[in-house]
């Protein structure tokens, strides 16, 4: 179907399709309202309050996938410490990470919503990923729908297979694959560029005065101006961006020291 190509399933959809997302997933509910509540968006009953919505499913999964990543790191990499740890569990379970499995795995084609600015965010998000294979480290900002999902639908698993955490982590393993690792785990650009400039005995400075009112943030380092980066949602992901820039400068790269994003990125 047309609409769902692009992204969207609609409310006027006749039935819902549970056997396709179960064929997603792997797992065969046994009662199929979960599924349906798992990919429902509050906006599909605006204005009126909502009769049934993800959120609390997506409360469970969060919960119980938190515990089972750090188990699964806990257990596959038993010299690294708390602080490594906490890190590579915080990759596998962030926003950016569900939001790739819901688009991998086309998850974000049986959603019901009326938001009508979402397909779009989703198709650049799914453009942006072409950039960054395994993870951008706080360069992109996916719609956190995505992420949401992936949540709700693992809370929907867990409370179907009557709390089942195996039945939860055999889905997720599926869907994460693979998963990082500390070979594959990136640094925040912000974190990295700290990093070197202490090494070289560089003094980093943040200018983010600015964002309210036009969205920038500044690098200087050493007093110069070698990065910014424009993006009025989220200031976090305007000071990756800049701080990405000025990494690019400092190691001897070619980067326009600005980085523009428009305001309907």
């Amino acid at each position: 179907m047309e609409e769902r190509q692009k992204g969207v399933v609609q409310e006027e959809a006749a039935t819902f399709q549970y056997t396709a997302v179960e064929k997603l997933l792997g797992y065969e509910f046994k009662d199929k309202k979960l599924v349906e509540e798992a990919l429902t968006h509050e906006s599909l009953f605006y204005p009126l309050m909502p009769e049934v919505s993800y959120h609390r499913l997506e409360f469970m999964g969060d919960a119980v996938l938190s515990c089972l990543v750090a188990l699964e790191v806990f257990k596959s990499y038993p010299s690294l410490d708390p602080g490594h740890l906490t890190r590579l569990r915080a990759a596998n379970v962030d926003k950016e990470k569900l939001a790739r499995i819901a688009v991998n795995h086309h998850l974000h084609l049986y959603l019901r919503h009326k938001t009508t600015r979402l397909p779009e965010q989703i198709e650049d998000f799914m453009k942006a990923m072409h950039e960054y294979p395994i993870h951008s480290n706080g360069l992109l900002d996916p719609p956190k729908v995505l992420a949401n999902i992936v949540e709700s639908l693992l809370g929907a698993i867990f409370i179907d297979s009557n709390s089942s955490l195996d039945a939860v982590w055999k889905v997720f393993k599926k869907l994460a694959e693979p998963l990082i690792s500390p070979e594959t785990l990136g640094k925040h650009p912000m974190t990295e560029l700290h990093e070197l400039c202490q090494k070289l005995g560089k003094q980093v400075s943040i200018k983010k005065d600015g964002w309210a009112e036009n969205g920038k943030v500044e690098v200087c380092i050493d007093g110069k101006l070698v990065g910014s980066a424009t993006y009025v949602h989220k200031k976090e992901i305007a000071k990756n961006r800049a701080a990405k820039v000025a990494l690019d400068w400092l190691q001897g790269g070619k980067a326009d020291i600005n980085l523009h994003t428009s305001p309907e990125d």
